[in-house]
């Protein structure tokens, strides 16, 4: 049992374990809500944290952080999807926009077409961006069709 399992231990107020069930057994919330619920419903029985993971099948550390966050914070935000910043996108708008203009114009003297080598390698010289994938350049045109 890890050491935040002893520190955030679970009181539920009656309003709250109602609260709680009634997302269990509605089943309208989110999938991570209604996981969350189980967790807390299960601490606050007195269940370890090795008993809810192999029921919820969850790692003990997500058990631990729902722990703490309904401790130090509150049930709504606990229960509540927080957005996920994700991987920036490598292209941003302008970058976009450089790589259609350039797609646009004229290949090179030699070529009959621009490649996504060709244009990779020009957003690069062009100091657009530090450096670009083919695949990337490719999903993008993709993208703007």
């Amino acid at each position: 049992m890890g050491v935040l399992a002893m520190k955030y231990k679970v009181y539920l107020t009656g309003e709250q374990r109602q609260q709680l069930l009634d997302i269990v057994r509605k089943g309208s919330s989110s999938a991570r809500a209604i996981r969350r619920a189980h967790t807390l419903l299960m601490a606050s029985e007195g269940k370890t944290d090795k008993t809810i993971s192999s029921t919820l099948h969850i790692s003990i550390p997500t058990i631990e952080r729902t722990r703490k966050q309904f401790c130090t914070e509150s049930l709504e935000t606990t229960l509540k999807e927080r957005p996920r910043s994700g991987k920036p996108p490598k292209l941003t708008s302008t970058a976009e926009a450089y790589l259609i203009a350039t797609t646009c114009s004229n290949p090179p003297s030699g070529y009959g077409r621009w490649t996504l080598k060709m244009l990779a390698d020009r957003l690069v010289s062009l100091e657009v961006v530090d450096a670009v994938s083919e695949s990337t350049v490719f999903r993008t045109l993709k993208k703007m069709n």
